[in-house]
């Protein structure tokens, strides 16, 4: 009975053994393709915020587009460029994990910034990527600016878990082309954000302003509480490339 027992045990954790280092080889396997993939997602939401992809299948269009038309840097919260980590590595803008960043303090994140041309050459628009929180989870954003730094030329919304039919709809382009045109600072130049106002089919709205969503009210909130914060940290680097601009 010993002897059977001893069997049972060892035959448990030869089989655990196995199995765990064929899980473990798969995982390993498939990392490069997750990788790419993250990449590819990655790049298609970006190139989105600016240009219409709905079209493009061909997965290697996209990162062609993007390698032709989208440049890329990191700042610090004072708009100043980083280019190492700590520990020294190059710090790459397309690699940065929003999500993880955005638990940081705001002072010790590093902030993305995608400057996107249509010829090449130049800066037609600069994307800040945004996340928040939504009704249920998560929610996200990249937000494309003109040259001015001011004015929306687009903006492309992403969410985990938000209600289909209501806050999910912020992933619609008829949501989302509401933010056009809109801007973000005042008259007397102070940032103040772009507001998603509670309801929908509001009139007399202005340019710091957008209809809402039916029965969105949460998401709305946490869609506005996102950009307020974020572009709040972005507004150093806006403000200095503005003055080497002008």
């Amino acid at each position: 009975m010993r002897q059977s027992n001893l069997y049972v045990i060892l035959f448990a954790i030869g089989l655990t053994v196995v199995f765990g280092g064929a899980l473990s080889l798969t995982s390993v396997g498939l990392k490069p393709l997750q990788d790419k993939q993250v990449e590819l997602d990655t790049k298609k939401k970006i190139l989105g915020a600016v240009m219409d992809i709905s079209a493009i299948e061909d997965p290697n269009e996209i990162l062609r587009i993007y390698g032709e038309k989208v440049k890329s840097i990191v700042v610090d919260i004072n708009g100043n460029e980083v280019t190492t980590d700590e520990k020294g590595n190059p710090v790459v803008a397309e690699k940065v994990n929003i999500q993880k960043n955005s638990k940081l303090d705001p002072q010790e994140r590093m902030y993305p910034v995608f400057m996107f041309s249509e010829s090449g050459s130049g800066v037609d628009a600069y994307i800040f990527p945004t996340f928040g929180s939504g009704l249920w989870d998560w929610i996200s954003s990249y937000v494309a600016f003109g040259q001015d730094l001011n004015t929306v030329k687009g903006i492309a919304f992403d969410h985990k878990s938000e209600t289909p039919g209501l806050g999910a709809r912020i992933t619609e382009a008829t949501v989302q082309n509401r933010y056009i045109g809109k801007e973000i600072y005042n008259d007397q130049g102070e940032l103040v954000s772009i507001t998603m106002v509670k309801g929908e089919g509001n009139t007399g709205l202005n340019e710091h302003q957008v209809d809402g969503m039916s029965g969105a009210t949460m998401t709305a909130k946490g869609v506005n509480s996102m950009l307020e914060k974020y572009l709040e940290c972005y507004s150093a680097f806006i403000e200095k490339t503005k003055s080497q601009n002008s």
